[in-house]
């Protein structure tokens, strides 16, 4: 029986084991995982249903912890509940461990990786969301995060979220220990002022002392009970409870104790307290994957379509043949295309508004539970995300994301409108996949490969309709290019991606008409790029002239760049990027004010061409 007495003392174990582990590896949160060790205690012991011999159990609560640096308090917590050894708990922070300094899926009881502070709520309205929406499964999500974190805007975009859903199934709980990184946090132990603000969103609220085991098990029966909103549970801890030279006191945030031995004594010493977390009720057959064999829209060749019309319609189709497929959008589902998923499957479409961290964190948290979410928005407001970008590839969460409105191409909306940094930001994301198709055909094709492709996947779509110049039944394999003009007697290789390659394609036509062959490689895979086509067009033209509707940094022609960084002999490389500040315009005046048109192109390469001829005269 899980006394009141057995609580506070597991509590006591839990500080324990921070102050060892982190004493161990001569670094990490000791203090931070101290304030919140009664509130995990009664958590693990009453509350928590968890299968931890079956992690994927489709009836297991989720427990997120927000605030990451306390994962000792984690990790103690796994201890006791006899899934790591005290052998594996010392081992902390060290190389090759599997308890990293913030907690990542590499342990198989962590869904998300946190530590980037304002991410683990809005990733459990996610969980959350597809309980309530989806599953229509009884488990519950868990939010432990800090009174810090509560000034991300991310918190309150996902307080909204919740709040709006009427998520009952959901449980945050506030470790208010007052005291941040460096110095007091803003409202302190102001419980009310967390407390007015959580409600003002829709929230059930709760105040209580968070070293009282009784009075914490009050509020977690208080929340579980109440079903038709979130309940966020408001705890006044004490930072470095339990131990006078830690306690409550500045200056010992990220810091071991100073006297492990004397703090261990103090906390009334070592002890193996073990907890039986009780197991969820028998679950459902868990989903099955399969792969995707939709119906995809035809274009024909010659037509003009937009590539985002091609993105909607496609996803759409996928998500007939896949139940499992979910579309998200930041309120722009009319411009993105993703409205065409949400008239045939509008149950399975969520619209997050213009709220764009909480978009990719919803979008996180329902693949967490097996779903497979398509995000939508323009890609200029992928910025707002990329954080939460970044983490979704620590914790190996497999999302696609298309970002509409690329480019100088949109036209008269002018800058603020325009994606230019998306292909560098994407780019970046470890282990992403980074498309930018040309026509409906090849969008369509993308859409359907990305379904089950692995990590952060992107696809860039434009707003205006370009000309369908492949056939709907041309395979587009991730890492592919598609050479559209060639001949053994190209002067130079001009490798575009999205508009550019219709760009492309008017300035080979009109240097061809001078007698000036060139080839066009259409790069529609920016990463993985298709290295061996580049290495091929390099040998046999001696020259890449690279064309973007992006920013010179990090885009199409650094990815072009990377290919020879093996050590194969680099060619003359020649780019054409966006390098202006745009205004308002056209499509087509844009295009040439950015000196990335079929005319900029074509100057190019008969510079290029007048310039290698110049050469070779003078060295004959």
């Amino acid at each position: 029986m899980t006394t009141d007495q057995y609580l506070a003392e597991l509590g006591q174990q839990f500080r324990v084991d921070a102050v060892r582990a982190t004493s161990t590896a001569g670094s990490g949160h000791a203090t931070s995982s101290m304030s919140a060790a009664d509130l995990m205690a009664v958590l693990f012991a009453r509350y928590l249903r968890y299968d931890f011999d079956w992690p994927d159990h489709p009836g297991n609560d989720h427990l997120i912890l927000s605030k990451g640096h306390a994962s000792p308090l984690l990790y103690a917590a796994y201890k006791a509940a006899g899934v790591i050894t005290d052998e594996e708990l010392l081992t902390f922070r060290e190389y090759g461990s599997r308890l990293e300094g913030h907690p990542t899926p590499r342990l198989p009881w962590v869904d998300v990786a946190t530590g980037s502070l304002g991410q683990g709520l809005p990733i459990g309205v996610g969980i959350a969301l597809a309980g309530q929406r989806l599953d229509e499964m009884p488990y519950r999500v868990w939010v432990l995060c800090g009174d810090s974190e509560m000034a991300e805007g991310s918190v309150w975009e996902a307080f909204e979220h919740a709040g709006f859903e009427k998520l009952g199934n959901l449980t945050l709980i506030v470790d208010v220990n007052r005291l941040g990184q460096r110095g007091p946090t803003r409202h302190q132990w102001d419980l009310d002022a967390y407390a007015r603000r959580a409600r003002a969103f829709g929230w059930h609220t709760v105040e209580v002392d968070g070293h009282d085991p009784a009075a914490i098990d009050t509020a977690y029966a208080e929340a579980i009970g109440v079903q038709d909103r979130p309940t966020a549970i408001l705890a006044r801890t004490v930072k470095g409870r339990g131990v006078a030279a830690a306690q409550d006191r500045e200056g010992m945030h990220g810091k071991p104790l100073p006297d492990t031995r004397e703090a261990v004594e103090e906390l009334g010493g070592v002890r193996n307290l073990t907890v039986e977390v009780r197991r969820p009720p028998a679950a459902m057959a868990p989903r099955q994957a399969h792969g995707v064999h939709a119906d995809l829209p035809r274009y024909r060749v010659g037509d003009r379509v937009a590539t985002r019309n091609a993105y909607g319609e496609a996803l759409a189709a996928v998500g007939t043949d896949r139940p499992d497929v979910v579309a998200l959008d930041g309120e722009v589902g009319d411009s993105t295309r993703s409205e065409f998923f949400a008239k045939e499957h509008p149950d399975r479409f969520f619209e997050c508004y213009i709220a764009e961290q909480e978009l990719i964190a919803t979008a996180v948290g329902m693949q967490v539970r097996g779903r497979t979410p398509f995000v939508s928005t323009f890609a200029a407001f992928l910025t707002r995300a990329h954080d939460f970008l970044r983490m979704a590839a620590v914790s190996r969460a497999g999302i696609s994301v298309a970002g509409s409105h690329a480019g100088v191409a949109i036209g008269e909306d002018g800058p603020s409108q325009m994606g230019l940094e998306d292909l560098a930001m994407l780019r970046s994301v470890h282990g992403s996949t980074v498309l930018y198709p040309c026509d409906a055909n090849q969008t369509a094709r993308l859409v359907a490969g990305m379904t089950d492709g692995a990590g952060v996947r992107y696809l860039r779509t434009s707003r205006g309709k370009t000309p369908v110049i492949y056939g709907p039944d041309e395979e587009f394999p991730v890492g592919g290019s598609k050479v559209l003009r060639s001949s053994d007697a190209d002067r130079l290789t001009i490798v575009a991606a999205g508009v550019t390659v219709h760009e492309a394609l008017a300035a080979a036509d009109e240097l061809a008409a001078d007698g000036i062959p060139v080839r066009v490689l259409d790069l529609y895979s920016v990463k993985p790029v298709d290295a061996r086509a580049l290495w091929a067009a390099a040998e046999e033209t001696g020259c890449l002239l690279t064309v973007e509707d992006h920013r010179p940094e990090g885009g199409l022609g650094d990815a072009v760049l990377d290919a020879f960084t093996d050590g194969r002999p680099v060619p003359r490389l020649l780019r054409l990027a966006v390098g202006n500040m745009p205004g308002s315009a056209t499509p087509e005046e844009q295009l040439r004010e950015a000196g990335i048109d079929a005319r900029a192109i074509a100057t190019a390469a008969r510079r290029h061409v007048a310039e290698a001829g110049a050469t070779n005269a003078a060295a004959a």
